[in-house]
């Protein structure tokens, strides 16, 4: 039985389906939609449903603003069991063992299972698709998808003697650009060389260094981890040494909602954030800035993230058509193309990107491709069975550690104890 997470959303085209259902009268559809990063958003997918609709007078969209991607799944999920759930939502692409595992969501290969629909599920990135198919099956569709990247303001790079357009390559220069960002007013810190957020997504931060020090957090079944590897107790020492040693990075634990925030009024001279706010640090900015893809160590790497858009059961025959009408139609290469514009999260298909209007924004602007070059590098986002409380168990015990109660190797013991036990069930 599969669980909720946290991160999706939607997908659509034109469909040659035969609609006789819709064709005599209006068929409703809602989804349930997240609002996790900052940026005019729900103002975005509004316009979005309206355009869908001119088109498809026929099927009537409804976007319901949910909160959280945690807010979002529990919602989802409770109001599906008591029968009054949508018919989609854009959760975690993470999220998909548990939906799974609890019979809530419908597999999109049966319902897009001809020619067209075959061409659609293979015209997405491979690294979007991996957390979505389970057991030969697709779940997923990917739309609010992203990978990590780092972000740096240059005039701190420039004033602290860096070079304003070099990003650090590796952990030492990522360390050592850190120190000298860092400043100082006696002994109070008006601004860190870097924060890396160890809330909201603690384990997501933590496995972009797990990937760089050459390890995975588990299997590709979601049946085994591997939290405590060598490679994953070096990873969490060196975000520890990041305070500890460098005193780069501010003591305990760097909040994910006030990270960008910091970012923008100068307090910290580089992030490690989602790719999905990309927009709304465009737009706020006073500074020029840079976008990189994250340092390596022994490779570089990041998780990729965000939600896809799932399909829950009690959506009727007509309904589902409605559905994969409206997911082909969101995420037809345009408006991939558009919903990366608008919103900085990575277009989902690289034919999205050989549009017209992304290449000219590519050209105006290349930090946008940064994500989508870092995809050649990345890994799926951690996902197991009963993933919620998989995670909850390594968030804790990473928080532990970031906040000097534990040592890192004691914490991921017990992590991978406590995850082991979650697991055990589902091991076969």
């Amino acid at each position: 039985m599969i669980r909720p997470t946290r991160r999706g959303f939607l997908a659509g085209a034109a469909s040659t389906l035969a609609l006789p259902a819709i064709a005599q009268g209006v068929t409703e559809i809602e989804f349930y939609f997240p609002v996790a990063v900052g940026g005019p958003v729900t103002k975005i997918v509004d316009a979005y449903a309206a355009d869908f609709m001119k088109a498809h007078p026929s099927i009537k969209v409804n976007p319901v603003y949910a909160g959280s991607y945690v807010d979002t799944l529990t919602k989802a999920v409770t109001a599906t069991k008591s029968g009054k759930g949508p018919q989609m939502a854009v959760l975690l692409a993470v999220d998909a063992y548990s939906l799974v595992d609890d019979e809530l969501i419908l597999p999109f290969d049966e319902l897009a299972a001809d020619a067209e629909g075959k061409a659609w599920l293979a015209s997405f990135y491979p690294a979007f698709m991996r957390n979505g198919q389970i057991d030969g099956h697709t779940w997923g569709i990917p739309f609010q998808r992203s990978t990590i990247v780092l972000y740096w303001n240059k005039d701190a790079f420039r004033e602290a003697g860096l070079d304003p357009e070099k990003a650090p390559a590796n952990w030492a220069e990522h360390a050592a650009f850190a120190e000298k960002a860092t400043k100082r007013d006696g002994d109070r810190v008006t601004r860190w060389g870097v924060e890396i957020p160890g809330t909201g997504f603690t384990y997501w931060l933590y496995q972009a260094l797990v990937a760089q020090a050459g390890a995975e957090l588990a299997n590709a079944n979601g049946t085994k981890v591997n939290f405590n590897d060598p490679a994953c107790v070096e990873a969490l020492q060196y975000w520890i040494d990041l305070t500890a040693k460098y005193k780069a990075h501010p003591p305990g634990i760097a909040d994910w909602a006030t990270a960008p925030r910091d970012f923008l009024e100068g307090k910290a001279a580089m992030i490690w954030h989602t790719t999905g706010n990309l927009s709304n640090i465009r737009a706020n900015a006073k500074f020029p800035f840079g976008v990189a893809m994250l340092p390596e160590m022994k490779r570089r790497g990041s998780p990729t993230g965000g939600g896809n858009f799932h399909l829950f059961k009690g959506a009727s025959k007509a309904q589902q058509e409605a559905s994969i009408t409206f997911l082909k139609w969101i995420t037809s290469p345009e408006r991939a193309a558009q919903w990366g514009i608008d919103t900085g999260y990575v277009a989902t298909r690289p034919d999205a990107w050989q549009t017209e209007a992304m290449k000219k924004y590519v050209a105006d602007f290349p930090p946008a491709a940064v994500a989508r070059d870092q995809l050649q590098v990345a890994v799926p986002e951690l996902s197991t069975h009963d993933n919620q409380r998989v995670t909850q168990a390594l968030n804790d015990e990473l928080q532990a550690a970031l906040l000097g109660r534990k040592q890192p190797k004691p914490a991921l013991d017990d992590a991978q104890a406590n995850a082991t036990r979650l697991l055990k069930p589902f091991v076969r």
